[in-house]
């Protein structure tokens, strides 16, 4: 019986699915921390995984990265690199985790394969970011400040007016600034993709109580029919960023053309399933198992 470990420090609902979806495939699942692995090259085996200390995992299925110090996260990677190296899949792998979980090289990779992105500003000065953020209200634009690393509307605010700026935060010194993307219809709302080895499997629409379109911030989930124009884009999105899943956020913007707003290498489905009607979980291990492992159903 195969065994895989699931890298999360929050199993939660996700990780009872995923265990499930595991189970119902002849397969083991169970949680680890990456921050309880180790590398070890004074032995074998060279990686240390908790609950794996005599054969490494068939394959690992990463749920979580834990946040901290630039060098905590970069050993964190490391790990699911030395995995990877070591001949284990690694579902997302580190390589597709550096791309999305840093906001400006997703920017950038979206941009230079010209997909429709927001206009976005990444840069080291205070002085600058303040140029840039004055002369985009003077042009009638909004702006959004982000952190270079984070989830679920942590730490994001939208700059409205020029008091505002006293607000602008930067991440450990380094400036986000992207343009605010008004969505056409009433309110605020975006559409969540959820793209499996390079098929859109399931949408919805999320409407924010606020700009916010963050389940996390209150956002409501709708079941959505998913036009081949969006999923076509999504898919494109999750090609870029070479990942095997992922959940991708488009906005259609008030003249009628779609943009992405951001791609997800760890997303989470709970609302997304509950109007979907598909079984999320059951799509990713199978996915997992079948082009990774080499179980076929």
């Amino acid at each position: 019986m195969r065994r895989i470990a699931i890298f999360t420090d929050d199993p939660g609902w996700h990780g009872k699915q995923l265990c499930r979806a595991f189970a119902e495939r002849d397969c083991v699942a169970e949680y680890v921390s990456l921050t309880a692995c180790r590398i070890q090259t004074a032995g074998i085996p060279l990686l240390h995984i908790p609950g794996f200390e005599q054969k490494l995992p068939d394959a690992v299925f990463v749920r979580g990265v834990p946040g901290g110090s630039l060098e905590e996260v970069v050993f964190y990677l490391d790990v699911l690199h030395a995995l990877k190296l070591l001949g284990v899949p690694v579902y997302n792998d580190g390589h597709a985790i550096e791309r999305s979980v840093d906001k400006a090289m997703t920017s950038f990779l979206l941009q230079n394969a010209g997909l429709p992105t927001p206009m976005t500003w990444v840069l080291r000065d205070r002085d600058e970011a303040l140029t840039v953020a004055e002369q985009e209200l003077a042009a009638g634009h909004y702006l959004i400040s982000k952190p270079l690393f984070g989830s679920q509307g942590e730490g994001i605010r939208r700059i409205e007016k020029s008091t505002d700026l006293f607000w602008l935060t930067s991440s450990h010194g380094i400036y986000y600034l992207q343009r605010f993307v008004e969505c056409d219809g009433e309110g605020y709302y975006d559409k969540r993709v959820f793209v499996i080895n390079g098929k859109a499997v399931a949408a919805m629409r999320r409407r924010g109580i606020s700009w916010l379109n963050n389940v996390a911030r209150g956002a409501t989930c709708e079941a959505i029919a998913l036009s081949d124009e969006v999923a076509e884009l999504a898919v494109r999105a999750v090609a870029v960023l070479k990942m095997d899943y992922a959940g991708v956020d488009i906005i259609r913007q008030r003249d009628g053309s779609l943009s992405v707003i951001e791609v997800n290498s760890v997303p989470a489905w709970k609302g997304l399933q509950s109007v979907c009607g598909v079984d999320i979980a059951a799509c990713l291990v199978q996915d997992l198992l079948e082009r990774h492992v080499g179980q076929s159903a």
